[in-house]
């Protein structure tokens, strides 16, 4: 009999450990350590000693064909996917609790099984009648979808090997999932680890597309161990406020296709709708002629987007002025605050700053500095922006605007919801992509450029301000004057 093995698995990154203790060294989290039985079914002594089969190497040339896909009638998630399921891929798809994961993928799945694929739902959470209920709501109880509710993999590879492949399997949640291989309860790093392993086995070996539903922790990651996702070919993540409509489902990885491309839904009564003009339905509820809100045109993947950034500037009764940030990056954030207090005189450390990006959409490139600094200073000085005009450009350290990429489709799509004017960087203005799109282009070289623009309509509300110096900073601004 091999002798039982115990040690302390962090239950957030997979570190073993000898012994307990408060906090994991590996990713820094406390209070994740959980004792497991780490004894392997087969004593090391009585393991096949079998030796390893030789087999063929190949060269980089040869014939390449396109994976096939498997569309999953849904224009949104094929975009996100890069086209379609490939076969034999694995998908793992995270999200926070009651965001609509389950309803995007019973959606899915109906579809394609009415398009005569067969297709199979697992769930380890809901019973039967739970996931039937939620397809009556959203009026696909009809499609022909086979549904059970189990939690043992070897149970699950051994139903799923008998008859027809199916086209897709639907696993919902892998954390549910647990394997006679290893002695663990389940949700433990080990049952997940070795649940994916086997799941992922058997969608190589049949060709199975199989989509696995997973927890996410409370900052927003998939929980389990990181090996997982390194395990499957595509992880997406969606994302969404509970108090909004708006859902963005973003592929985090994609072995099969791009990475920088979102899938917008809005959540009705009927389930997910999808929006195929995701800037329309962001500014659709634009408060117009407020201060402190600007029109960002950014890029997400191959898609233009067009989004409001909301900033509000108030002065702080604490010691230390507040950074409250919602849809940007926070380090963003102070970059651009660093760059105003020290090239344009803005002084903000002694106001709190709140910025929000509505919609629910989560930005990550660095064009959307412009948009921010405009927005920032128009609520500072109390300034309303061109409700006409969109911003983008990246903010350099020096306080120069950088051209950004993709500059025609930023501006098409913008002359395409009604804009009529357009602030960029100075270098983005060559060339015909203005023209083409009819804008009014307003390019500026640096920041100073851009706050005095706006500071001067401020000071039309009744504040005096001083003659502009060389570098065009209003007085107000300037360091050694209140």
């Amino acid at each position: 009999m091999a002798k039982s093995t115990l040690s302390f698995v962090c239950q957030n990154c997979g570190a073993a450990y000898n012994r307990w203790q408060g906090k994991c060294e590996s990713c820094g989290e406390w209070n994740t350590l959980a004792e497991e039985d780490t004894t392997g079914s087969v004593p090391v002594s009585i393991r096949s000693k079998r030796k390893g089969r030789t087999f063929a190497l190949e060269s980089l040339s040869g014939k390449t064909q396109d994976a096939p896909r498997l569309s999953s009638g849904m224009t949104e998630l094929d975009r996100v996917t890069g086209g379609g399921f490939v076969r034999g891929s694995v998908l793992l798809v995270g999200g926070d609790p009651g965001i609509g994961k389950s309803t995007l993928l019973t959606q899915a799945t109906s579809l394609m099984a009415r398009a005569g694929h067969r297709i199979v739902y697992i769930s380890g959470e809901e019973a039967i009648a739970q996931v039937r209920l939620r397809a009556e709501r959203l009026g696909l109880s009809d499609a022909p979808v086979q549904l059970a509710a189990e939690t043992s993999v070897e149970d699950i590879v051994s139903t799923l090997s008998e008859g027809a492949v199916p086209r897709l399997i639907v696993i919902d949640s892998i954390q549910t999932m647990w394997t006679d291989t290893v002695e663990s309860a389940p949700g433990t790093v080990t049952q997940v680890r070795a649940s994916t392993q086997a799941l992922i086995r058997f969608a190589k070996k049949t060709g199975a597309a199989i989509i696995l539903v997973g927890h996410v922790t409370k900052d927003g990651q998939i929980a389990g161990p990181r090996v997982v996702e390194h395990m499957v070919d595509a992880v997406m993540s969606f994302e969404g406020e509970g108090s909004q409509q708006f859902r963005i489902l973003r592929a985090v990885k994609n072995r099969f296709g791009p990475t920088d491309e979102i899938g917008v839904f809005e959540m009705t009564g009927l389930g997910l709708r999808e929006v195929t003009n995701p800037s329309e339905l962001f500014l659709s509820e634009r408060d117009l002629g407020t201060p402190g809100t600007a029109v960002f045109a950014g890029i997400e993947g191959t898609r233009p987007v067009l989004v409001e950034l909301q900033a509000l500037v108030a002065p702080t009764s604490l010691g230390t002025p507040r950074r409250a940030v919602v849809g940007w990056d926070q380090s963003r954030l102070s970059m651009v605050l660093a760059v105003l207090e020290a090239h344009c005189g803005v002084k903000l450390s002694g106001h709190d700053v709140y910025l929000n990006v509505a919609g629910g959409l989560r930005i990550h490139e660095p064009a959307a500095d412009m948009a921010a600094a405009a927005a920032l200073v128009s609520s500072l000085v109390n300034a309303q922006l061109p409700t006409d005009a969109v911003y983008f450009g990246e903010i350099s350290l020096s306080g120069v605007i950088r051209p950004v990429a993709q500059t025609p489709a930023r501006l098409k799509e913008a002359a395409k919801l009604g804009f009529k004017r357009a602030v960029l960087p100075e270098s983005a203005r060559g060339g015909d992509a203005g023209g083409d799109a009819g804008l009014s282009l307003n390019a500026v070289n640096s920041l100073t450029t851009l706050v005095a623009e706006i500071a001067a309509k401020g000071s039309r509300r009744g504040e005096q301000s001083a003659p502009a110096e060389k570098n065009a900073t209003p007085a107000r601004f300037r360091r050694g004057e209140g």
